[in-house]
């Protein structure tokens, strides 16, 4: 994941990697999965925290091997994680307008960037600019108006001054009638700040990832191994028969932004939009070598892993490899065959926890 606010404010570029219930997300094709067929169990602020759904925890292969694995989801490996609470949705703007309304709270988009955790994403000996260039703003999709060649995403997003948590998009947009929304334009800062107020915490790799399986063993994606069942997308994700990425036309289809959460069925366990609609936020350092070493441990499987203890990411052009990125799960609306097929429970990606992105929100756990 490319270290996006960052290059942009100081390169002039755009630097971004491409973000009661019932079982209505259980299908029967999915069942072989599985050799159990999860309880979905939803708190009523009673019994177990209002609106979080009860994930059992046990042991299960995180990562994959499957052809659609990227390196750095190789190999799966035996991990254990305990039980504990998920949010069924991701935090939506409804939500995280109260904690701000409540706490005052400014955000890493609303504020000055600050040169310290600018620099350390930039080659080493870049200059600091001119403080007329660190300006309150965030990085925005703008798409292309033609198919281009998908190996300088610094053609389809855009650092945006007054892009913001309410302003998804730039100043002159909005999130009016968007309160059951993801929440975007949240750094990993941010997200810790909303942790903190509503008495939670962000989930591990390896809890979400556990979260996002539903059950499923080894399944390539959320609700199961047909990436379209019934012939009808399952997840908010770029339908690339509609359109190539990144074209924004409307005549030649495209990405259409978050839709409201719930929009799909949930998995095993009662959450919505594990995968696809916006990327989400975790605990861990990124490392792309993390699960290769892991794996050469052996003996077992891993008990409750908390990720490394820094990052490590040679794949990001431009970016000092050990630069500090957080890991984001999920995938999200602008995710595809053609780029990046990041819908699937796998898929991770390392991000500037000081950068705050149109496709990038989160959501939270609490401990049994």
């Amino acid at each position: 994941m490319a270290s996006t606010r960052r290059r942009a404010l100081v390169l002039g570029g755009a630097g971004v990697v491409a973000a009661g219930a019932g079982f209505l997300g259980w299908r029967a094709w999915d069942r072989r999965r599985s050799p159990v067929r999860p309880v979905v169990r939803i708190g009523d602020g009673v019994s177990g925290p209002k609106d979080m759904a009860w994930v059992p925890g046990g042991v299960f292969l995180m990562g994959s091997d499957h052809a659609l694995a990227r390196f750095d989801e190789r190999p799966a490996h035996a991990v254990r994680v305990r039980g504990f609470w998920m949010d069924r949705t991701h935090v939506t703007n409804g939500q995280f307008a109260a904690f701000v309304r409540e706490t005052g709270y400014v955000t890493t988009a609303e504020r000055t960037p600050d040169w310290d955790t600018v620099r350390v994403q930039l080659p080493p000996g870049t200059p600091r600019p001119p403080d007329a260039a660190l300006v309150p703003g965030a990085m925005v999709f703008v798409g292309t108006r033609a198919p281009v060649r998908l190996d300088d995403y610094s053609q389809w997003w855009r650092y945006v001054p007054g892009a913001d948590w309410r302003h998804p998009q730039g100043p002159r947009s909005s999130i009016a009638g968007k309160g059951d929304h993801p929440v975007v334009q949240v750094s990993h800062d941010d997200a810790l700040a909303y942790a903190r107020w509503a008495g939670k915490r962000l989930p591990t790799e390896a809890e979400w990832e556990f979260a996002a399986r539903g059950g499923l063993e080894q399944a390539t994606y959320a609700w199961g191994d047909d990436p379209a069942p019934d012939g009808a997308p399952a997840a908010n994700y770029w339908d690339a028969g509609k359109g190539r990425f990144p074209v924004v036309r409307p005549e030649a289809g495209g990405a259409a932004g978050t839709t409201p959460v719930q929009s799909f069925p949930p998995n095993g366990y009662g959450l919505h939009d594990m995968t696809g609609n916006a990327w989400q936020w975790v605990a861990d350092w990124y490392r792309a070598d993390w699960f290769a070493a892991q794996a050469r441990r052996g003996g077992g499987p891993i008990e409750d892993p908390r990720g490394p203890r820094d990052s490590f990411d040679p794949a990001d052009r431009g970016v000092p490899a050990n630069a500090p990125k957080k890991v984001i799960r999920g995938g999200s609306f602008l995710c595809n065959v053609d780029y990046c097929l990041s819908y699937r429970p796998s898929a991770r990606r390392g991000c500037d926890p000081y950068s705050p992105m149109s496709h990038l929100g989160f959501r939270l756990v609490r401990d049994a």
